[in-house]
């Protein structure tokens, strides 16, 4: 997820292991077909998806809404030199829970690590919500993360167990759905709510709120049969390492905040923890994008690094650039959430199946049309709302790569291998963003731009930022170079027979 075949758009015949993988599926998912051919929320489904639905959707909510709440709570608790953290927490420690969550879910069913993922996720909201120091807000936001590791990995799980292979895009597509709606209102409803009752309700009004997805989809995910999958193996091996990858991210994103000398040190130790414990922890033939699930996992980490880092930068451009509003800068945005959707949704109809790859083909081309068509805004004879137009080009080609991908993970997974290849194409894109971002925030700064103004460019006031136009130049010169090795490597997704 030959080069002539992936265009063409034509299905790969399944390898041994992959027919075990859709057999077994479809074993764990038959007592669940008997809605004559019903959809994601024919009586079978209904509560399942829903109860998974709304926790993507609250978890979402959180992601978009705690951007705008950060700089109230960095200030009331006194704690500014620590903002940074309050973000990397979460990215990193969701990289651990992710990998535990893949093991959890092959050896045991996803029902305990949803459960677990609940119960982190809500705690930590509920540490950040009441935290009286900076530190343990921190300490909260890595208690969310590795909650939100543990839920996002499970949930794929539970879609291959619980539905059968026909409607397995649809339900990724309506995973891809609930974002839309937190990423259109989130930053609105977390400014009003931090203006009018204070930061500390954006995390505690979610608490109480997510424990209710779960009572919806709890009977539905102890029907699911056995505990877990045959020949699942607990790896302590895997774990170490997924917990050096943590480090290594951590420090990296740490060492990367500001230019100093001494700033080497953290990402120099970062980077001997990471790049060998990432590459023995992913599938092997990752970062050489190997034809078959190497290369789907190396297409999800591509596009992702490419898509997050333009669109972080959009409204900081905007506004110091081309002298609008953060409100108005964020309009560019709102669009995409939408088009995302809409990819996702065309990638789900059945009519598409026998040209899924092409159409992953077609997604790549699209976020790097997308991507490098962005920056053309800082020139003034380019109309202002050019963003708001390539920023849903490449949504809409993100909502058809990614919900694909996620298909063609679980295709490709034998049954005992599903949660820790899921858990990959997490991890994968996880890191991906934390590398990208940490590349070209530190070229930004470099180059004249301002990094404060970076971590608050949802909020932040116009009139105080500072950054020169060609600080954004590397920053889209990076991310159009990833889309287009995303191009090359939706052409590696059909294994050689």
């Amino acid at each position: 997820m030959s080069d002539t075949d992936a265009a063409a758009g034509s299905v790969p015949p399944p390898t041994d292991a992959t027919s075990d993988a859709t057999s077994d599926a479809t074993s764990d998912a038959r007592e669940w077909d008997d809605d004559g051919g019903g959809g994601v929320l024919s009586a079978p489904y209904r509560a399942l998806t829903l109860g998974c639905v709304s926790t993507i959707l609250l978890i979402a909510f959180e992601a978009m809404a705690v951007g705008t709440a950060m700089p109230a709570a960095a200030e009331a608790l006194d704690g500014l030199a620590l903002y940074a953290f309050a973000f990397s927490a979460f990215f990193t420690t969701s990289l651990l829970g992710m990998v535990v969550s893949g093991q959890w879910c092959d050896r045991r069913g996803p029902l305990a690590p949803v459960m677990a993922g609940i119960s982190a996720f809500s705690a930590g909201l509920l540490l950040s919500g009441t935290a009286q120091s900076m530190w343990v807000f921190v300490l909260g936001r890595a208690a969310q993360g590795v909650g939100g590791g543990l839920v996002i990995v499970a949930l794929y799980v539970t879609v291959r167990r619980a539905y059968p292979e026909r409607l397995r895009a649809s339900a990724l597509a309506s995973f891809s759905a609930a974002w839309v709606v937190p990423s259109m209102v989130g930053p609105v409803i977390s400014g009003t709510v931090t203006e009018r009752f204070g930061w500390r309700w954006v995390f505690l009004g979610i608490t109480v709120l997510v424990l209710l997805p779960v009572l919806v989809m709890l009977p539905a995910l102890r029907r699911l049969g056995g505990p877990g999958e045959p020949g699942a193996r607990f790896d302590r091996r895997g774990l170490r390492l997924a917990a050096a990858v943590a480090l290594g991210a951590g420090l990296l994103q740490y060492g990367g905040q500001e230019l100093r000398w001494l700033s080497l040190v953290p990402v120099l130790v970062g980077v001997a923890l990471l790049a060998p414990s990432a590459r023995l922890l992913l599938p092997r033939g990752t970062f050489r994008a190997a034809r078959g699930l190497p290369a789907v996992i190396t297409l999800r980490g591509l596009v992702s690094m490419a898509y997050l880092s333009t669109q972080s930068f959009v409204p900081l451009m905007l506004v110091t650039q081309r002298g609008l509003s953060y409100t108005e800068a964020g309009l560019a945005l709102a669009a995409s959430g939408l088009l995302w959707a809409s990819g996702s949704f065309t990638q789900s109809r059945a009519w598409v199946e026998p040209h899924r790859l092409g159409l992953v083909r077609l997604g790549t081309v699209l976020v790097t049309a997308g991507v490098a068509a962005t920056p053309l805004v800082l020139i003034d004879a380019v109309p202002v709302w050019l963003p708001a137009l390539t920023l849903a080009v490449a949504a809409f080609g993100m909502g058809a790569v990614t919900a694909s991908v996620g298909v063609l993970v679980l295709r490709l997974s034998a049954p005992d291998e599903a949660g820790g290849n899921v858990a990959s194409l997490q991890v994968c894109d996880s890191l991906g963003n934390v590398v990208m971002l940490t590349t070209v925030g530190t070229l930004f700064a470099a180059l004249g731009g301002d990094a404060s103004a970076t971590a608050h460019a949802a909020t932040a006031d116009a009139a105080g930022v500072a950054v020169e136009a060609t600080a954004f130049l590397p920053v889209y010169a990076a991310t159009t170079t990833a889309a287009l090795f995303s191009i090359a490597v939706a052409g590696r997704l059909r294994t050689r027979t």
